[in-house]
């Protein structure tokens, strides 16, 4: 018997959940757009799908995947193609039903080991979003067995302590921009002295810095559990870091679960990653957490209503303010929106 591929609406749709707390105000801060090339397109029909789902979710965040570049033209300035790509396309959203997300903000690419050429790279991405342009994502994530993971990162090697690198990312913060990462759960270290570098830019962690748990790192879930715990508590000491606090389904997380014949429920969701997001809460605080969905990547392992849910259920013991601050509050502020 063969069964439906995972992502697919077909796969998603064998479990359904009620939607808890509704009403809820949420802002995601963390999803992508592509068109071809991909597992599936995942464009504003595919984002309206799920963020109509059944959650109240008024606004998203969208970050940098390496899309619809130029294909002309100087090679340092082809990621404003994704920029002038989204931004119309955050346009067409801002035309939608009162109940349809909005996309309220943009995270680009830079090379911001580039010196001079960033600022001129900066004011082309002003330029093409529109209002929306907010920050720069030049992710680190790096792994020196990369043929074990599904979506390895193409990261630089050591290049959180590149002298180059950090007074890009402190040009961000004198610009008034955030810098973000994605990397892997052995680069938190790393992570943490660059923040400590640059204490005037905001800079974000996204998806609980990935711990890994397949390749060498499969069956190592608990030892590296430890090590992350101490990893995120140093992180959370430097006051200019705040976190995103999802993103840990993708395949390389080690779940197993887009392998698996139906996706998970919210319970089987919490009981796997709950820890995860209570420890990183506790360390950095409400008012310095969000929570995102990562989605179309997450959505190999599980539907959005289903993430959602799960996050409601973790957050349910934090007061209302709490709860505010990490489903829309702390985005608002963080992406000015």
């Amino acid at each position: 018997m063969t069964h439906p591929a995972p992502g697919t609406n077909e796969w998603l749709e064998q479990v359904v959940e009620d939607i808890i707390d509704p009403e809820r105000e949420i802002v995601d801060p963390h999803h992508h757009l592509w068109q071809g090339g991909r597992w599936f397109d995942y464009m504003l029909p595919e984002l309206w799908h799920d963020t109509g789902s059944g959650h109240n979710i008024i606004k998203t965040v969208f970050v940098e995947c390496h899309s619809s570049y130029r294909r002309e033209g100087p090679e340092h300035l082809r990621p404003i193609g994704e920029t002038e790509f989204v931004a119309e396309i955050a346009e067409q959203s801002f035309q939608g039903t009162e109940d349809q997300a909005k996309i309220a903000g943009i995270v680009a690419h830079a090379n911001l080991t580039l010196g001079g050429m960033v600022e001129e790279i900066l004011d082309g991405h002003e330029a093409a979003g529109r209002g929306l342009f907010r920050g720069i994502r030049h992710a680190g994530a790096r792994e020196e067995a990369p043929e074990a993971l599904m979506i390895p990162g193409r990261g630089d090697k050591d290049l959180f302590s590149r002298d180059d690198f950090r007074q890009g990312v402190k040009l961000l913060g004198q610009r008034g921009f955030t810098y973000e990462s994605w990397h892997y759960h052995h680069q938190i270290k790393s992570y943490t002295e660059l923040a400590k570098a640059v204490p005037d830019t905001v800079v974000i962690l996204d998806h609980f810095g990935t711990p890994l748990g397949v390749g060498p790192y499969e069956g190592k879930r608990e030892e590296i559990f430890k090590q992350w715990k101490l990893d995120i508590a140093e992180l959370a000491q430097c006051e200019n870091v705040v976190a995103k606090l999802g993103g840990l389904a993708m395949p390389d997380n080690g779940y197993g679960w887009h392998l698996s014949a139906v996706p998970p429920t919210s319970d089987e969701f919490v009981a796997a990653q709950k820890r995860y997001y209570i420890h990183t809460i506790e360390c950095f605080g409400p008012d310095r957490c969000m929570f995102e969905s990562n989605f179309p990547v997450d959505r190999l392992s599980l539907s959005y209503h289903v993430v959602w849910n799960g996050v409601k259920k973790i957050a349910a013991d934090f007061s209302e303010d709490e709860k505010n601050m990490m489903f829309s509050g702390t985005a608002t502020k963080v992406y000015r929106l």
